[in-house]
Parts: structure tokens; C-alpha cells; sequence
């Protein structure tokens, strides 16, 4: 319908016969195939043609069963359209075409803009765009010169697979991009004014239109228009982003696009059976299964035994080289396509008996030779130089020593360069073959020596030009044997994993491959041979070194260098030497395809045999095809096409041959993409999406026996209509993998076995890695390779079946066709798969992330497999191998190491990991009945635990006498008037003021004054202290004691960032109701400056008091407290989770707490303390603002802000003035490990005298943190025992607290660590485990619980008390509990909840405050002071801040421990959950460059350790993440500012 509203203003036609029209124009421009034509044409005039005979009669009639199984390809020309190759790209264009109306919107990742911006076009190089093959790479690689083929627009024929329309709208109008963006605008206003168009293109899938303008007045250009509005209105919905880019759009996107149901549900799971936590994949009943007969092994026809062949290779040399000296044997060429050199056969044979004679007799001494027969020697020559080469190997076969010819390395670190190197150590290689250009380019150190590489031998560099060659004596010739069973070379091969193998080929094995390969194909003596291959190895060393010399043909060889500046070369050599064969990879006929256009004189009648050696991927049947297609004209017989399979092992396994008559056509099928993937061949009869088209390589090669074999496990023989892996039993086969037994036992010594179990054959076979199938007639069909197959879920995908769906969404727009890597990771216990592409240069951020999203719907949909991960990197940066391709297994370590540096990236786990647990149900409740029950039938202690009574204390004590600390103030102001109680240290570490006890009375005192007489305030009234820390802090908080007021203490705003901390101060002062507030001077001018008035208005403020100019006389009377239950102070805090709340701390409550402390850490007059915490709220104000007065002992203050400036500040107080004691929190230890690191030992610090260190958290303790301080600082004398930790929180504010004394010190035990299972902890459990297993968590206890402190484990939910080493929740009684929550809440339900609970049975009288803290206890074999077991208390984590996620329980910071270890470059990171999708937020400490490989590697890892999957990955600059003075995260500010956009992030990634 939207197609007819759209096309009916424009032309007086009927909407249907409109739309055929434009079919037809496809048509006819070769944008759509006939079969797409016949189709959608039937589909239209259905509705006008009258049916006859029924609803069957429009099919067509159905043929025999054997005749749709293998169709033969007719040879008229008119091929059955069935069999076309280009199906494939149809497919996937159909496949999106559905997407696109189901209208899956898949959020687009935001970029910071500076990612975005791509280097011009001129810097890059543009890669390879070959058809996949991994060893080399195409033209327009290293050079531009492909460049101007690329930018013609082709007319291929519709068979070609690649859509080659031009490769940029961009790059036409001069780089400025202006058509491509019309193009984009035209799309999106779906044209409402044709007339003003200019030219651009409007890619949709595979097709190509192009709009012209002005379309007045002329009939076509009115056909065209139409055209245009049909694909206009049709690329509308392939955007699939909202316009608005506001976060929390872009996640309710992400939340409803993973709704819609994807995957089968998974299965319940028995709760407690951790170890089989994941989904097993249970196999599909209804999957298909081979019913045909077991296979019969099909033996290649009898090696013909020719009278004149020689008895080995050398022989024909020698024979060659005196009966027909002149011959020419091979050709080189230079870059221009010129004939470089011609090598004779007497050249070849003179030069090789020198370079014989110089191996053995001149390398070493005569006593001492460095060569001997056997041994082995390295060949290292270049691609272009395939002279030297053949001379090099033919003198080595003279010399019996063993050729093992490799790469030329190019730099000391090449991708690979290494694992070569590891070879020639294994082969025992000393001396190295080159010639004389390519050893003045090998890399050179100072000195001009050749440098060792990375994880070579040290080797002898030889150069084998004749020049440097000694001449051999008249009577020196070498010894000519037969062939027999001595290696004649070793062939390396190139892993899955990147390790590198030697394949070791005798001399029978090669004299017999040779024999072979000129049986079938029909090699005779003086034929010439275009080879384009790489000659070191596989089918162009067979063919164009070895058997050419059997033949005493003459070989042509094409460099690479040459193809990329010219692709068609190749052509016009068979052309000018009329050549008879040709040996061709597929994309060497698919560049020929692209740059044909301007070729008049081709002619390819001389062909009879055009060799193509990838004929065993699956894929080279499209360049066959479209090679085939368009050469006709010039020529080539269909016949002359040989696809051929081989590898490294088995040499040649089956080769199509060139047959006179074509009676015999090649066969092929179109196979069930589905069938394959379970490993049948099923022939697709229902013309589905998701087929292969596979033709066959030809018969085995003579004197072989093929047969298929189960892929894994027992080499049984497959069944006719299975897939399996084939086996060669030959003469002409590798031995063994050098060195390596076991290996070489695997594969080239298997026995297969028929379903019987016996054994088919005495030989032994050989695994070629090739999988595949024998058809009828004895053709071998070839449908991946081994190295290829990744399983999935039981299913098997082959990495080039998925590139080839990956390229025909929209080929050679967006990515370089030869560079994507395809290849699988293990993530929870299944393989994933990964797709990785360089990206144009030239596409835009929109068009890259619309390529991906549709590439990963045509893979699903094509392959009904999940992409796990898709990757676009910028162009060039994949590494390469030596012939320019790309290192699959490099690429594949850099994803691991996330060293990628990707510039765009899909992480699709909600798709593809389909092995979760399924969520956790919880349990109904069960009464307390049964939990009691329980606890005593299994003899489980309630886990309850109490620090030692405060009343055990020494009589002399005469501070417990007084109730309020006011008073004890005035006490020590008259009997110790000179005792200084608090030294504060400057940022130098210099004192910068003390204070005795009278100076702190006598400015107390005029505090008071001044609240009296300016401030006016009554006794309860609240006053808000807003202070930097400091002596004025403790002045003014004492002043309000002795004037009866309540002192709040309040963290001033900060200068260089007022906006943001001064809403903070305003809304304590407004919620404590403070009837005036304290200052310094600065501060006051701070409250009333511009950059402050605009954030707050101070005029609506309480009156603010400059305490800086107090006044000189004392007040008339000091108050005189009467209740000690009454209010002593506000305790202000805001909580991580972004609550604020003051609790009220009584009289009462102060006088216990500050004997607690007292009593924990023995604190006496003498004592002294340094402490550096922030001293507004918890225990860190009561160190630094009440202890000292309380116990009388000196406090060293020591601002935490200080240490920005000078780290070593705090440990060098403590280290000069001797302290014994220190406080510090996690921020300050953060600080000094990281900030003072290796340069400790210089500043002469001594940390020996202390004895405790202790940690202010409310939080678990910190172990990695706490051991790295322990570990960094203990050669300066740091003891490990005496860092410990304390925790307290909002009800209570120090519930544990570890000071050791020097006995504990020495004797004392270490602080109790358990490890627990990570997994029990999310269901509530805790389950201890041993160190280093699976999912263990170590967790060490908080500190020693306080005198006068009792504490009790309690269900959350249920308020049960439970059972020992129980995760609950901490409760706690004690008289420093706080009196309740001052009007934060306002809530009296949550009052009483949380400050006042009683269990619901056991004891429940005691009242008890909630934490808010999840826990357990754990009695430990150690013993306290009064020989009672020690009660360790272990606290996991806050209730609020805990996530539920898929029915579990998850504390943030381990999973934020996870995503730090998962990437070097993660400095810091917090977790928090938003409508069920986990958010995580990384922050960058490296290049932005960097960013987008840590969402792969973060997304593992949570996926991984704790069977989450990350729904967004934000990744940001370093310090985004809000930390309160704790050190703790602030993770709910960060979630409102993520989503409220206010992080500028460099990147967001949405995973689907």
C-alpha cells in the first residue's frame, strides 16, 4: 500500500503494472535476476490471469527423485537457475527485507565526538578487498592503484556475487561527502521534489539506482523517477534509531527490543546444584539425521606408469638441463608486467649444482661443515623473486639437505614472524637461503648485522646469487639417487591458533605427487603455465616448481606486486603466451571480474585447464560463475573451470579434469544450510532462504582412496548422506608434523573403521582438514574446512559460510571484502562467535552501525546462529600475513588481550548466550517454628556475638563520673590547663596550630558568647558548623555544647566546583532546621559570591556567624545539660545511594561511644593519635572532634584534602612524630599506595613503631587494597597485622574497631579471612570454600566488636534470628546506638524499623537497630582475653545497595571487581542496575582509542564470573564516578547523571 500512495500521483498506471515496470528496469540494468523477476512478475499478474485446473496448476511439475538430487549444469548456455551461485546474496537481501517489517529497533551506541571524527581519506591505504582468502591479500592492498578500478561503475552481469557499484558517493563529489548526506536526506523526506535532485546513489541491499535530475517532459526519466520513489520509500525503514538521543529513550529501546521472544525457554534448575548451574544444550528431537548407507572409501583411477618418467625430480633436472638446455623453464616478471628474467633449464641445472656444491663444502670448516646431508635449511625469498627461488630449492634437493621455505619476515614483531621462528628452532635450522635484494631489506641493527627475531634461531644468512658462489671442481657433481623415503622438504602450515607446523613430504611422496597431478592434468612436456600463486608453497610450489620441471614446462609467474597494480595481468599473460594453463585463486578471477571493463583483445581460447586452487571453500563457486559468465564471450569453455582441494597434509586430494568433451559436466547441489549445520546433506527442494550451492572439485587424484570420517572422536566412516572429514590413503601424502609425535600420530597415521568396528584398510590414512562429502559418480564435494568449523550449541558454522553472508548484505560498501575475520571464543562453556571488518574509511558512523545491525539479523536468520560480537575496525590495522591477507589467530589474540582498538562495536549476548540459569524463584516463607527446629536439630549455635562489658574497667577512671562531655572539657581545662589535646599539621607537614585544653575551653567559651549574643539562640536550638577540617571545627562544636545548642558539622562547598556541592550544604542546613550557621571568613565570602548567589540564594538563608572575630569576653553562664538522653549532636551523612539523613546522637550515647573507643584502643593522656579522615559524620568526626577531650590524648590532625597535594603527608607524620596509632580511610590508603609507590624508601620514612593502622569504612573491608598497602610498606617496617579495618554505619557508628596492643602484635593472630562461594552469596548462603577455587570470594573480618556492643545475625525479610555462617542481616545493640533519624525520613514506620526492631522469635525483649548491612558470624578456633572463642564478624555488603537481577542477590563491588581485572586500561568502574538491564560505567585510564575494547572484554567478564549479562557498557574519562569522603562510590548519582546525560561519556554501547 505504501508503494501505490507513493507511485500513483506520478504516473496514470495501474500501482501493479507501475511496480513491474520498475522490476522490469531492474531487470534490465542488471539489479535484480531473472528468477527475482519471474517471482515477483507471477506474484503481480496472478490476480489478472484466470486460473485453470485448480490451485496446483501454476507450479511447475515436479521432476524424479534422482533428478532433484544432484542436477547436472546444462551446458546450452541456459543454466538451470536453481544452481546459481548468487542465490546466496538473494537470500540474504530477503532475509532483511523481512526484518525490516517485523521493525526490530536496535539502539545506536553514542560516540563522543572525537571518536568520531576519522582521519582523511588520504591517510589510509586501502586494504585488501579480496574474497576471503586468508594467506593473501588482493590488489589495492599496500598500493592505490586499484583505486581507480574500484571507483568505475560496473555493469557486471547479475551473477556476480559483489555488488561493485562505486565505492563512494563521497569520494565523487571530492571527499565533501555532500552526495552521500543528499543521498541519506532523499531517503529519509522520501522525495517530494524530484526536480531538484542532483546525482547521488541510494543504496538499498545489494541494488544500486541512481537518481538523475530534471525529470520534465521525457518518458524514461518519468520511469526512473518512479523507480526512485519505490527504493526512497523502501530505505526509510532501515534506520532503526529514535531520534532522540537521550539515554533513558535509548535503554527503554534496548528493553523493549529484548521483549520480543527470541530463544526456546530454558529449563528449571534444582537450586542447590551449583556445579551444573548452566543450561546444557539439550539436542533438538526433531534435528535432521543421515539415513543413507555407510560410505564406500572411492579410489582414484591407477597411476598410470609411464615409461619416460624420471626416478626422481633430480633426474628430470639433469635430463632437462643437457638435452634441452635452451628450454625455458620460468619467467619472471617485474611490476610493470615485463619479462624480468628468463631461467633456462641448463641455467637452472648449472646454477643448482653450484649452490650444491657451496651448501656442503663452503659453509664451515672442512672438518667442521655447517651443512650436512639431512639437515635442514631455511629458504627466505621474496613473492617477487621466483628465480632464486627454484634455483635455491633445487640446489638444496642436489645437496640432500631439506628445504624448508618460509616468509620473508618484515619487521622483528610481524604478526606470525614468531611461531616461524619456534619452527626453524624445532627443525634444528642454522643457515638461511636468500638472495642478495631481499637480505639488503631485511631489518639491520646498528652495526648492519641482520638482528635475531623475535623467537628465532640464531642463523647463518647465505646469499645464493651465483656471483657470490664458488665455482665446484670439474670433478665435483652431485649424486643423482631414485626417490626413496628421505624428506625431500618441509612445508609449513599455519594453525587455527597461529602455531605453525612443519609438514615433512619425502622424495617418493613427491616424485609420486608430481606423477599424479601430470596424469590428471595432462601435463606434457613444453606447455606454458601462467602461475599467479604464491610458489613457496601448496598448489603454486606442485605445479609451478615441481611438476612443471617433471614436464620441462615453461612456467609464467606473476608476482603479487603485480596484480594489485594490475588485476587483469594475470589475463594478458595467458593472452600473450597463449598458455594452456593457468593457476588462479578465486579472488584472483574475481579482480579480474571488476577491472575486465577495458579489454578489447582477450582471448582465452588457448585455456584448456584453468586451475583454481581455493576450489575447496565452498564460496570460489560465485568467481567461478561470474568468471565464467562474462569470459564466454572472450573464449573460455566451460570445461577448461578445475576447482581443485588440497592441504598441507594430504597435498592434492581431488582435482576436476579437463575434460575434451563436455558430456560430462561438473555436478552440484543446493544443500540445507540447516542440514549442515547437524552435519547431513540434505538437498534444499523447498527453494528456502539458507541453502549452499556446492560444486564439486573433481575425482580423487590417481592412485588415492578417499574416504569420510566422523569429525571427532573415532575415525569411523561416515554415512553417504553425512558430513565428515576426509582421509587420503597415498603414496603422495605428507609423513608427519616435524618433531612432533603425537601430533603426526593423530593425523597422518589414522585407521578408519567401518560401523562394524573393523578396520577398512591395513594403510594407514591421513585427516586432510577438509570436510565435505562423495557425491554420485564419485565427485568430491568439498563444505568447509576443519580450522573453519566453529560448534555452536552441538551445531556446526563455518567461518566462511558466515563471511560469505556477512559480504552479500552490502558488499564493498562499508568494509574491504578480504578483511573479515570470523572465528569463536569460549564464553561460559560455549563457543561464541565474533565477526571482525575493517570499515571504510568513508562510511559514516549511522551507515556502519545500520551495515552491522542488518548483518547480524541476515546471520541469524541465514545460519540460525547469534553473533556474540561484531567488530568494525578502522582500515589497514588488521595484522597480515606476509602475502597481505589477514592472521586470523592474530586477530583473534588481540580481541582476547582487547587490544583491537575497534571503532565500532555490536555485542549481541542477549541473543546468543542461551545457557543461563534460569532465574531464581524464592521460596515462601517459612514460620519461625520450623527455622528455630531447624537450628537446634542440626546443633547450629544463633549466631550472636558481643564485644567485653564496659563496666570491667580500671577505678581510677574519672572521666566515667561525668554524663556530658561539656564537662569534661571544663575538668581538663582546670586540672591539665596545658595539656595540648589537637595538632594540626599543614601541607608541608608543618604544625600549623595546637590546642591546649584551656585554649580550647577559653575559644569555646567565646563561641558560646557569640551564639548568645549575635545569633540570639535558645538552648536546643540547631546550629550548622560549616568548617574547612580543623581546630576552628572542634572550637566552634564545643561552643555550642557549653551555649546549649545542637552542632551539626557540615563539609563546606567546594571553590572550583560550587554548583555542584553547594545545593548539599543548603539542603542540611534546610533539613536540620539550623536556626543559624558558623563559618570561617573565607567561607562566608565564598557563600556570597556570584558563582554561589546563582546556585543558591544565601538571602533565604538562617543568619551565617564569622567566627573569625569572636568576641573577647566569655558569656554570663556556661548551659548546664540536666538530661543525659537529651540531643548532644546531629550526625549528618549522605548514604551511597544518595540518601541523606541526620541521626541524633544523645548525651548518653556520645559518653559511651567515646569510652568504647577508649577502652578498644587504650587511649591515655600520653597517647598520641593521628588521624586523617574527613570529620563530618561517623566515627571520623567522634576521632576527631570528641575522643581527645573524652580520654585526653593527643590528636595529630591530618586533612585528607592536603594529601592531593603531597601524598607522603600523612605516613610522614606518623613515621616523625613516632605515632603508634593512625586512622585513616580507603581514599587516604588509595592515595599513598598509588601516589607514593616505589619512592618511599628515599624520604627515610619508619613506619616500625606502629602498631595499628586502622581503616573508617562502612563498607567490606577493602583486601586487595589493605594487602597491596601491607605488602608495599613493609620494608619501611609497616608490621602486616597492624592494618585493620573498622565498620560502622548509620545506626551505629563503630560496631568493630582492631587496634592491636604490642603483645597482640607479635603473638596475636592474624585478622580472620574466610573464603566463600561468589555463588551461594547470591542465594542468600554462605558456603566457605578453600582458597583459589572456582567463584571464591575472600572476605576478611571487620574488626573486633567494640565493649559494650552486641550484635546478632537476623533473616532480612522474616526478622528470624539464624544459625552461624548464615548471610543476614547485621543487627546491633549497644548505648552508642543512635536515638532515631531526625526528620530525613519523616517516616516514623522506618523510625521504629530501623532503630528500634525486635526479633520475631527467640528473644524478643532486646531492642535492637538495624543495619541496614548484610552479614555473618563465624566463631573462629582463636581466643579472646577472657579465653572465650573469638566471634568474627563478616560484613558482605548494604541491603540497598544489593541487586536483585535474575532472582539473585549481587553485591556491586563484585562485580565491579570482575570488569577492573578484565582490562589493564580500567582504572575504576561501578555497577548499577536500571529497569533489569545491568549498567556498567569504566573509566579510561589510556587513548580514547582504547574505549571501545573494553566492552567485549567487560562483557565477558561479568558474563563469565557471575552469569550476568551487561545490558549497557558506558566508558568514560577517569574521575566521573562520584566518591563521597569514605572513599565510597556514589552509584545512584551516577545513574541519575548517566541518565540524564550529564557524564559525557566517549562511549556507550547498548548490548542486544
Amino acid at each position: 500500500p505504501s508503494f501505490n500512495s507513493e507511485l500513483s500521483p506520478l504516473l496514470p498506471l495501474p500501482p501493479s503494472l507501475a511496480l513491474l515496470l520498475s522490476m522490469y528496469l531492474y531487470l534490465f540494468t542488471g539489479d535484480i535476476t531473472q528468477k527475482g523477476y519471474e517471482k515477483k512478475r507471477s506474484k503481480l499478474i496472478r490476480a489478472y490471469v484466470p486460473h485453470a485446473g485448480g490451485p496446483m496448476s501454476h507450479r511447475a511439475p515436479l521432476g524424479p527423485p534422482a533428478a532433484a538430487r544432484f542436477h547436472r549444469r546444462r551446458t546450452s548456455g541456459t543454466r538451470d537457475e536453481r544452481y546459481r551461485s548468487d542465490v546466496h546474496t538473494e537470500a540474504v537481501q530477503a532475509v532483511l527485507a523481512r526484518h525490516v517489517e517485523r521493525k526490530v529497533a536496535v539502539p545506536m551506541p553514542s560516540k563522543r565526538r572525537s571518536l568520531v571524527v576519522q582521519t582523511s581519506m588520504d591517510a589510509y591505504t586501502p586494504p585488501d578487498s579480496s574474497s576471503g582468502s586468508d594467506e593473501e591479500a588482493g590488489p589495492g592492498d599496500d598500493m592505490s592503484g586499484m583505486e581507480h578500478w574500484m571507483s568505475r561503475p560496473s555493469q557486471l552481469g547479475p551473477v556476480h556475487l559483489g555488488s561493485t557499484s562505486s565505492s563512494s558517493s563521497s569520494t565523487q563529489s571530492g571527499g565533501s561527502g555532500n552526495a552521500g548526506r543528499l543521498a541519506d536526506s532523499l531517503a529519509h523526506a522520501r522525495i517530494s521534489h524530484l526536480a531538484h535532485t542532483h546525482l547521488a546513489h541510494t543504496h538499498l541491499g545489494h541494488y544500486t539506482v541512481t537518481l538523475f535530475s530534471t525529470a520534465r517532459g521525457n518518458k524514461h526519466n518519468l520511469v526512473l523517477a518512479c523507480v526512485c520513489v519505490c527504493v526512497c520509500v523502501c530505505v526509510v525503514f532501515i534506520t532503526g534509531v529514535p531520534v532522540s538521543s537521550r539515554v533513558s529513550a535509548k535503554i527503554q529501546q534496548l528493553v523493549n527490543t529484548l521483549k520480543q521472544p527470541r530463544r526456546p525457554p530454558l529449563r528449571e534448575f534444582f537450586v542447590d546444584d551449583f556445579d551444573e548451574l548452566l543450561e546444557v544444550q539439550q539436542p533438538d528431537p526433531n534435528q535432521p539425521r543421515p539415513e543413507g548407507a555407510e560410505m564406500i572409501p572411492v579410489r582414484g583411477e591407477a597411476l598410470g606408469v609411464v615409461t619416460n618418467w624420471p626416478p626422481s625430480l633430480e633426474a628430470a633436472l639433469q635430463r632437462w638441463g643437457t638435452i634441452s638446455p635452451k628450454a625455458p623453464c620460468l619467467t619472471s616478471l617485474d611490476t610493470a608486467g615485463k619479462p624480468l628474467y628468463v631461467l633456462t633449464y641448463g641455467k637452472l641445472w648449472s646454477r643448482s649444482i653450484k649452490l650444491a656444491y657451496n651448501i656442503l663444502h663452503k659453509l664451515g670448516s672442512k672438518q667442521e661443515p655447517m651443512v650436512r646431508p639431512g639437515d635442514r635449511v631455511a629458504l627466505v625469498f621474496p613473492n617477487n623473486d621466483p628465480v632464486a627461488f627454484m634455483v635455491a630449492f633445487y640446489g638444496c634437493l642436489l645437496a640432500d639437505v631439506v628445504p624448508v621455505p618460509i616468509e620473508v619476515p618484515l619487521s622483528r614483531k610481524d604478526a606470525g614472524s614468531q611461531q616461524i621462528g619456534f619452527l626453524l628452532g624445532s627443525c634444528g635450522v642454522t643457515v638461511a637461503l636468500t638472495s642478495d635484494a631481499c637480505h639488503k631489506g631485511l631489518p639491520k641493527s646498528a652495526t648492519g648485522e641482520i638482528p635475531q627475531f623475535k623467537g628465532w634461531p640464531k642463523l647463518l644468512w647465505f646469499v645464493t646469487e651465483s656471483k657470490h658462489l664458488s665455482k665446484p671442481p670439474r670433478d665435483w657433481f652431485p649424486h643423482i639417487k631414485d626417490a626413496n623415503n628421505d624428506t625431500a622438504y618441509i612445508e609449513y602450515k599455519t594453525c587455527k591458533d597461529g602455531s605453525v607446523l612443519g609438514v615433512t613430504v619425502t622424495r617418493i611422496a613427491l616424485l609420486t605427487h608430481c606423477q599424479a597431478l601430470t596424469q590428471s592434468c595432462s601435463y606434457t612436456e613444453a606447455e606454458t603455465i601462467v602461475n599467479v600463486l604464491d610458489f613457496k608453497k601448496d598448489v603454486g610450489l606442485w605445479h609451478g616448481i615441481l611438476t612443471s620441471v617433471m614436464n620441462m614446462m615453461h612456467v609464467i609467474s606473476v608476482p603479487y606486486s603485480l596484480m594489485k597494480v594490475n588485476p587483469l595481468s594475470w589475463i594478458q599473460k595467458v593472452c600473450q603466451y597463449k598458455a594452456k594453463v593457468a593457476c588462479v585463486k578465486s579472488r584472483d578471477m574475481h579482480w579480474a571480474l571488476v577491472a575486465h571493463k577495458d579489454q578489447k583483445d582477450i582471448n582465452l581460447s588457448s585455456l584448456r585447464m584453468l586451475l583454481v586452487a581455493d576450489g575447496s571453500n565452498p564460496w570460489s563457486i560465485s568467481s567461478c560463475d561470474a568468471f565464467l559468465n562474462v569470459f564466454q564471450t572472450k573464449g573460455l569453455r566451460a570445461e577448461v573451470i578445475c576447482p581443485c582441494a588440497s592441504s598441507p597434509e594430504a597435498l592434492t586430494v581431488a582435482i576436476r579434469r579437463p575434460v575434451e568433451d563436455s558430456s560430462q559436466p561438473p555436478g552440484r547441489g543446493v544443500l540445507s544450510m540447516q542440514g549442515l549445520t547437524y552435519g547431513v546433506v540434505r538437498v534444499d527442494t523447498e527453494e528456502r532462504l539458507s541453502v549452499l550451492t556446492v560444486q564439486d572439485v573433481g575425482t580423487v587424484t590417481p592412485g588415492g582412496l578417499v574416504c569420510v570420517v566422523k569429525p571427532e572422536g573415532v575415525p569411523q566412516l561416515c554415512q553417504t548422506d553425512e558430513i565428515g572429514e576426509l582421509c587420503v590413503c597415498s603414496v603422495a601424502t605428507g609423513t608427519s608434523y616435524y618433531g612432533l609425535t603425537g601430533m603426526t600420530k593423530n593425523t597422518f597415521e589414522v585407521y578408519p573403521v567401518s560401523s562394524s568396528g573393523g578396520l577398512i584398510s591395513e594403510y594407514a590414512f591421513v585427516r586432510t582438514g577438509l570436510l565435505g562429502f562423495i557425491g554420485p559418480g564419485g565427485l568430491v564435494f568439498i563444505t568447509g574446512k576443519m580450522d573453519g568449523l566453529i560448534m555452536v550449541s552441538g551445531r556446526r558454522h563455518n567461518a566462511d559460510d558466515i563471511v560469505a553472508t556477512a559480504l552479500a548484505v552490502e558488499p564493498m560498501k562499508f568494509v574491504y571484502r578480504g578483511r573479515i575475520a570470523v572465528f569463536s571464543v569460549t564464553v561460559l562453556r560455549d563457543e561464541r562467535i565474533v565477526v571482525v571488518a575493517e570499515q571504510r574509511p568513508d562510511s559514516t558512523e549511522e551507515d556502519s552501525f545500520q551495515w552491522m545491525s542488518r548483518v547480524l539479523q541476515a546471520i541469524d536468520s541465514i545460519h540460525g546462529v547469534g553473533v556474540f560480537c561484531l567488530a568494525l575496525v578502522p582500515a589497514n590495522t588488521l595484522p597480515k600475513t606476509p602475502l597481505g591477507g589477514i592472521h586470523l589467530s592474530e586477530i583473534k589474540q588481540l580481541y582476547l588481550e582487547g587490544g583491537l582498538h575497534p571503532c565500532n562495536v555490536l555485542m549481541c549476548p542477549h541473543t546468543c548466550v542461551t545457557n543461563l540459569p534460569k532465574p531464581r524463584q524464592k521460596q515462601p516463607e517459612i514460620g519461625p517454628a520450623s527455622v528455630m527446629v531447624g537450628n537446634l536439630v542440626s546443633g547450629k549455635r544463633i549466631a550472636q556475638a558481643s564485644g567485653r562489658d564496659l563496666g570491667q574497667t580500671d577505678d581510677n577512671d574519672q572521666v566515667k563520673h561525668f554524663l556530658f562531655l561539656s564537662e569534661v572539657l571544663q575538668w581538663r581545662a582546670q586540672t591539665t590547663p596545658d595539656h595540648v589535646l589537637y595538632t594540626l599539621l599543614s601541607s608541608r607537614g608543618a604544625v600549623s596550630s595546637s590546642l591546649t585544653c584551656l585554649q580550647l575551653h577559653k575559644r569555646a567559651e567565646r563561641v558560646a558568647a557569640l551564639l548568645m549574643e549575635r545569633g540570639g539562640l535558645q538552648e536546643g536550638d540547631h546550629v550548622a558548623l560549616v568548617y574547612p577540617p580543623g581546630i576552628d571545627l572542634i572550637a566552634a562544636f564545643y561552643g555550642c555544647l557549653y551555649a546549649g545548642c545542637v552542632p551539626i558539622t557540615v563539609r563546606p562547598p567546594h571553590p572550583q566546583n560550587i554548583s555542584t556541592t553547594l545545593p548539599t550544604v543548603k539542603m542540611i542546613v534546610e533539613v536540620s532546621h539550623s536556626a543559624c550557621v558558623m563559618t570561617t571568613a573565607v567561607i562566608c565570602k565564598l557563600l556570597r559570591s556570584k558563582e554561589a548567589m546563582a546556585t543558591v540564594d544565601i538571602r533565604n538563608w538562617p543568619p551565617v556567624l564569622d567566627t573569625d572575630d569572636l568576641p573577647k569576653k566569655k558569656p554570663p553562664a556556661l548551659y548546664k545539660p540536666t538530661n543525659p538522653d537529651g540531643l548532644a549532636y546531629l550526625d549528618f551523612s549522605v548514604s551511597t545511594t544518595g540518601m541523606l539523613a541526620g541521626v541524633q546522637m544523645s548525651h548518653n550515647a556520645v559518653g559511651a561511644f567515646c569510652r568504647s573507643v577508649k577502652l578498644q584502643c587504650e587511649l591515655y593522656p600520653s597517647r598520641e593519635v593521628a588521624i586523617c579522615l574527613d570529620p563530618y559524620c561517623g566515627l571520623g568526626f567522634v576521632l576527631w572532634c570528641l575522643c581527645s577531650v573524652y580520654s585526653g590524648h593527643q590528636s595529630i590532625l591530618i586533612p585528607p584534602v592536603e594529601l592531593e597535594s603531597n601524598p607522603a603527608l600523612w605516613l610522614l607524620a606518623v613515621s616523625q612524630m613516632r605515632v603508634r596509632d593512625t586512622f585513616c580511610s580507603y581514599s587516604v590508603m588509595e592515595l599513598c599506595t598509588k601516589g607514593l609507590g616505589l619512592q618511599t624508601e628515599a624520604r627515610g620514612l619508619d613506619l616500625s613503631r606502629v602498631r595499628a593502622c586502622v581503616v573508617v569504612a562502612e563498607e567490606r573491608p577493602r583486601m586487595s587494597l589493605t594487602h597491596s598497602f601491607s605488602k608495599l610498606f613493609k620494608d619501611l617496617g609497616l608490621h602486616p597485622r597492624s592494618v585493620s579495618t573498622a565498620f560502622g554505619c548509620r545506626v551505629n557508628l563503630a560496631i568493630c574497631l582492631q587496634v592491636n596492643t604490642a603483645k597482640l602484635l607479635k603473638t596475636g593472630p592474624d585478622p580472620t579471612t574466610v573464603y566463600v562461594d561468589m555463588r551461594a552469596l547470591r542465594h542468600d548462603r554462605v558456603r566457605l570454600v578453600e582458597r583459589g577455587s572456582p567463584h571464591s570470594l575472600p572476605l576478611m573480618e571487620s574488626g573486633k566488636i567494640l565493649p559494650g556492643v552486641r550484635i546478632i545475625i537476623a533473616n532480612p525479610e522474616t526478622k528470624g534470628p539464624l544459625g552461624d555462617s548464615h548471610l543476614g542481616e547485621i543487627w546491633v545493640h549497644s548505648a552508642h546506638n543512635g536515638s532515631g533519624y531526625y526528620s530525613g525520613y519523616g517516616e516514623e514506620v522506618l523510625q521504629s524499623d530501623h532503630f528500634n526492631s525486635r526479633l520475631s522469635f527467640g528473644d524478643t525483649q532486646t531492642v535492637w537497630a538495624r543495619t541496614g548491612y548484610l552479614g555473618f558470624l563465624r566463631r573462629t578456633e582463636l581466643t579472646d582475653a577472657n579465653g572465650e572463642r573469638h566471634d568474627a564478624l563478616f560484613v558482605v555488603g548494604a541491603l540497598e545497595e544489593a541487586m536483585e537481577l535474575r532472582g539473585m542477590r549481587y553485591h556491586p563491588i563484585d562485580i565491579e571487581t570482575s570488569v577492573i581485572r578484565a582490562h589493564k586500561s580500567i582504572m575504576e568502574c561501578a555497577v548499577f542496575p536500571w529497569t533489569n538491564l545491568l549498567v556498567v560505567v569504566v573509566e579510561l585510564e589510556g587513548s580514547e582509542q582504547e574505549a571501545l575494547d573494553l566492552v567485549p572484554m567487560v562483557t565477558k567478564a561479568v558474563l563469565e564470573e557471575h552469569y550476568l549479562i551487561v545490558g549497557v557498557v558506558v566508558v568514560t574519562d577517569i574521575g566521573v564516578i562520584p566518591i563521597n569522603s569514605r572513599g565510597e562510590k556514589q552509584r545512584m548519582h551516577l545513574r541519575d547523571g548517566f541518565l540524564q546525560d550529564q557524564l559525557d561519556p566517549i562511549y556507550v554501547a547498548y548490548n542486544m
